[in-house]
């Protein structure tokens, strides 16, 4: 059974309960890692200027304590094979709806079961509704 590294999980304990409660579930099942919770402001900033975020300080859903979001991705990840990416997001997002958290998903924003009308498509991303 795949388990979290150490980094994942210091990176999964910045998130709300929810956001962690998923995500130690889909690890029991499909090994993933954990890349960003909490972001603080300076790491905001720097993901705004390289254009992985779409807002600033402290708009994220990252930036709230405990964290509103997080981004992860299948382990090991291969960012060219999106393919791989967008089924662990469907697994991550059935997990959830099990749960009864609901989630958005940066590749769906709208929740209209379509990836390619999105203008911002950030496929590790999840985060909570409300």
């Amino acid at each position: 059974m795949p388990k979290f590294g150490k980094l994942s999980k210091s990176r999964l304990f910045t998130c709300d309960h929810d956001l962690i409660l998923v995500f130690d579930i889909v690890i029991q099942t499909f090994d993933c890692s954990i890349l960003c919770g909490h972001r603080n402001k300076d790491d905001q900033g720097k993901a705004f200027l390289e254009g992985v975020s779409k807002v600033k300080w402290p708009k994220s859903k990252h930036n709230s304590i405990p964290s509103k979001a997080v981004d992860a991705a299948p382990y090991p990840l291969n960012w060219k094979d999106e393919e791989r990416i967008v089924y662990f997001a469907g697994f991550v997002m059935g997990v959830a709806n099990g749960l009864g958290v609901e989630l958005k998903w940066g590749g769906d924003w709208n929740k209209n079961w379509k990836t390619e009308d999105e203008k911002f498509r950030d496929l590790c991303h999840f985060e909570l509704e409300e």
